[in-house]
């Protein structure tokens, strides 16, 4: 069995890493480039870099400052936010990336991911869902939660496997920054829907958290945030921890 992975996340917004609560409320968390040299040194296995604001802002991620920090980490690198187009995509990899993860842009142009997997392989394509649990069902949303959209999520992460996407990243709104766990339920089914791995994101706080979203929601990875950038988990004991759980881990 593959080894689950651990991944820290930077929010980037005006070059600086921020981290909120359901999306909102954003306090500033430390330099992008600090935080991820130190997570590649203490043990991370991947790192998403995500320009939170690109789309709602309608500008592209900030190429100078991915470059920064990738010439300062040692472990795959993906960055996502405002990427429209093949360009932008070829700009990013260009830049030190080694994937590149879309959300808003899929949804309002699918095509977008059939077309980053042929030109540059289905590996680079990570297609990011936000969605919440709305009176119809878990909906997707876009512009970093600002916009609800009547796609369902399970539709919509098959449709984007089917289209050629490598990973999933899936974020539950109504999880994220509150720190109770994962949404391990709604994970359980896309793992079991879809052939590709996913990842897990929204809810980390305590050491449990990861170990059920890879128990009982059989994510693939586990991606997490103010955890990290405020110190509350340090990543190689949460190895630790995992390994000594049974869990699969890099160590």
């Amino acid at each position: 069995m593959l080894a689950k992975r651990i991944i820290p996340c930077l929010d980037i917004k005006d070059g600086q890493t921020v981290k909120g609560t359901n999306f909102v409320n954003l306090r500033k968390a430390g330099d992008p480039v600090e935080l991820g040299r130190a997570y590649s040194e203490q043990g991370a296995d991947e790192l998403v870099y995500l320009d939170i604001t690109a789309s709602h802002e309608g500008r592209k991620t900030f190429t100078d400052l991915v470059k920064r920090v990738a010439a300062n980490i040692s472990i795959p690198f993906t960055v996502g936010g405002g990427i429209h187009e093949l360009s932008d995509v070829d700009r990013l990899l260009s830049a030190g990336a080694d994937k590149v993860s879309i959300n808003s842009s899929a949804i309002k142009n699918p095509q977008l991911i059939d077309d980053i997997a042929k030109h540059f392989g289905a590996q680079v394509c990570v297609v990011a869902i936000d969605a919440k649990q709305t009176k119809f069902g878990w909906k997707c949303f876009l512009n970093g939660g600002r916009i609800e959209t009547d796609k369902d999520l399970f539709d919509w992460a098959k449709e984007a496997n089917e289209r050629g996407a490598g990973e999933i990243l899936f974020t539950s709104m109504d999880h994220d920054g509150v720190k109770t766990g994962y949404a391990n339920e709604a994970l359980a089914t896309l793992s079991d829907l879809l052939t590709i791995p996913v990842i897990a994101s929204g809810g980390a706080g305590n050491m449990e958290h990861f170990k059920d979203t890879f128990v009982k929601g059989k994510a693939d990875a586990a991606l997490a945030a103010s955890v990290f950038h405020f110190g509350e988990i340090k990543i190689p004991e949460l190895k630790h921890y995992l390994c000594a759980e049974g869990i699969n881990v890099r160590l």
